[in-house]
């Protein structure tokens, strides 16, 4: 008992500071300050635009840095190239590094085409007011801008985005400058000069010389997360044309029971594993329509975080249909990442449509009759398969 005793006698002086203590506060770690992106006020998630604002609105924000969007390419593979080119059009005004990979084509060809951007970047265009004749009543005036049962219904907003604004504007009707486009750094992947032609082979070594390709520029270049963290740290866009067609040797596009039907899903597994552990971020386009195994192509949506398809009107009956008179073809969302929570955030709007303006790309809300808006709705759930092409009771659908 003497120990006791002695300590309650020592002085004052003797005890320990008030202060020290052996808890410390808890501070939030520092997020990757880079260029081009943004954390996801959702998950906290490293975000990158695509470079067409209303599909970053339908992705929650944008795609997230470590994911796989996949797009199911419209039958002419216009609309699907060019949601391609919005991408790397992205990368290039945010000094990004660009990784293009081609099966056929040379990747200068898709560089050369890229959209310029729009410098004034206006966020939201203004309507013009206008003009009113003199003595003319404004009442009379709005009386003539919509007919009178309408009058008093609420209007509704059709483009979709978001009140924060994220990533830049692009004019299709022009091409980027070979100036701003040569200041990026791009790593071409064209496949006839990685691998020769063969029966067997070459659809076995297409995919692996591919990956291998990818694997050695993120090591190479940094953006590997295991390697020293070095004073500025760089994006990665990663851009797979077609994936799935013959030209890369596959035989899923030719053939009602392809033999060599896991190599594309292999090959997606080492991509997945590969971009969550990088500063990388890929955009994958797959002629689904030319696909007939259904489970294999939901196998496919599977392995992928984020999966829209395009359905374009070109050469169907909707093309002369008055009602789709202001669209150029319809938008489904197939699926939509979990990433760092139980549930995502789903899209707002059942039925989206997409249009080429003169000089812009946009996904607007599509606005039909209430039977014809449900026809879409089910078609969009997969519920319809025979209306969207044979990939739609294969995927993985959503239920909004």
């Amino acid at each position: 008992m003497a120990a006791p005793v002695s300590g309650m006698g020592e002085a004052p002086a003797e005890r320990l500071p008030v202060n020290s203590t052996s808890f410390q506060k808890k501070t939030r770690s520092k997020l990757v300050s880079i260029p081009g992106t943004r954390p996801s006020v959702q998950n906290g998630q490293l975000l990158v635009s695509t470079g067409v604002t209303s599909l970053d609105y339908l992705l929650g924000g944008g795609l997230a840095v470590g994911t796989v969007l996949l797009i199911e390419e419209d039958r002419y593979d216009s609309y699907s190239r060019m949601i391609l080119k919005y991408f790397l059009a992205e990368g290039v005004v945010c000094r990004h590094e660009l990784f293009v990979a081609t099966a056929q084509d040379n990747p200068d060809d898709i560089l050369q085409e890229l959209p310029a951007p729009i410098l004034d970047d206006v966020a939201v265009p203004k309507a013009v007011e206008q003009p009113r004749l003199t003595g003319e009543p404004q009442d009379s005036l709005d009386a003539m801008k919509i007919a009178w049962r309408y009058q008093h219904l609420p209007k509704v907003q059709s483009a979709l985005a978001s009140s924060s604004r994220f990533g830049h504007y692009y004019d299709v009707s022009k091409t980027m400058e070979a100036e701003i486009r040569q200041a990026a750094k791009c790593h071409r992947f064209c496949l006839p000069d990685h691998v020769t032609p063969s029966s067997t082979a070459h659809r076995l070594e297409s995919y692996s010389a591919l990956l291998e390709s990818l694997q050695e520029v993120i090591h190479r270049e940094g953006f590997d997360l295991a390697a020293p963290m070095s004073k500025s740290r760089n994006i990665l866009r990663v851009g797979l044309h077609s994936l799935g067609s013959a030209l890369w040797g596959d035989d899923l596009c030719c053939h009602d029971k392809p033999r060599h039907r896991h190599a594309l899903t292999t090959f997606l597994y080492g991509l997945r594993a590969l971009l969550r552990s990088s500063l990388s971020v890929a955009v994958v386009t797959l002629p689904s329509h030319l696909i007939q195994d259904r489970a294999l192509m939901g196998s496919i949506t599977r392995l992928c975080d984020n999966a829209i398809a395009l359905e374009s009107f070109k050469g169907s009956e909707r093309e002369t249909n008055p009602l789709y008179k202001d669209y150029h073809g319809l938008l489904y969302v197939r699926q939509v990442p979990h990433l760092n929570c139980l549930a995502s955030q789903l899209p707002d709007h059942k039925d989206l449509a997409f249009k080429l303006k003169r000089k812009q790309f946009s996904i607007e809300r599509l606005h039909l009759p209430p039977d014809l808006s449900e026809t879409v709705s089910r078609v969009s759930r997969g519920e319809l398969a025979s209306a969207c092409g044979p990939s739609a009771s294969g995927t993985k659908n959503l239920d909004f």
